[in-house]
């Protein structure tokens, strides 16, 4: 498949292939979860048991994390970010990173949030990796000098793309991924969302290799 980049799982993704896209000419992205605990994973035991909260509605075995626990939390996504460079991806896609806005069984603020995701991005930076702002639009504005470029996931199905120009303002990528299961009108997404600036795409919700890409 032909593509300028790639997002692909942290833990999934073996090495071989990560070399292969590079010797394509390709950037490669490492998914992992920040804001989230997620039972399947190789580190899930490495997680204290004190900040993992009230299950994540709709997706089996993960839980919310307590994003004000930073210094609890650091060891475990610390590694993940180290791996991720180890490996040879070239930046971070942290998910999940909108705690503050869920219910997560913590009291977190908007104030904690925002001190989270400038921890994630100044950590990401000091290993030299690029790191984008997954969804989050009420703290766009606020995070735009934090991070390096930003994904939105049902966006313009949701109509909200438009928290996003601060990004856009600066000179920084909005990676749009809409969704087949919402029936969002693609042409239209991609008639509004080009010529403003933002880069959309069309996937299914399981994530397999399908997508669809504007004219």
């Amino acid at each position: 498949m032909e593509a300028q980049a790639f997002d692909l799982d942290l833990f999934e993704t073996p090495v071989e292939v990560i070399e292969a896209l590079h010797a394509r000419g390709a950037r490669v992205i490492c998914y992992l979860s920040a804001g989230s605990w997620e039972e399947w994973r190789p580190d899930a035991d490495d997680f204290p048991p004190e900040v993992i909260g009230r299950a994540y509605t709709g997706w089996a075995g993960e839980r919310w994390l307590d994003v004000r626990q930073i210094d609890r939390l650091a060891p475990v996504l610390m590694a993940r970010l180290e791996l991720c460079r180890d490996k040879g991806f070239d930046a971070i896609e942290p998910d999940n990173l909108d705690g503050y806005d869920n219910d997560t069984g913590f009291a977190i603020t908007a104030g904690d949030q925002l001190a989270f995701n400038r921890w994630l991005a100044e950590q990401a930076h000091a290993l030299g990796l690029s790191i984008g702002l997954k969804n989050d639009p009420e703290q766009a504005a606020e995070l735009v000098e934090d991070f390096d470029w930003a994904l939105t996931e049902d966006c313009f199905d949701q109509g909200w793309c438009s928290a996003m120009q601060p990004f856009l303002d600066a000179g920084k990528a909005v990676f749009v991924a809409e969704y087949s299961d919402t029936g969002v009108d693609f042409e239209a997404a991609c008639q509004a969302l080009v010529p403003a600036g933002f880069s959309p795409i069309l996937k299914d919700r399981e994530l397999t290799a399908w997508r669809e890409t504007c004219p």
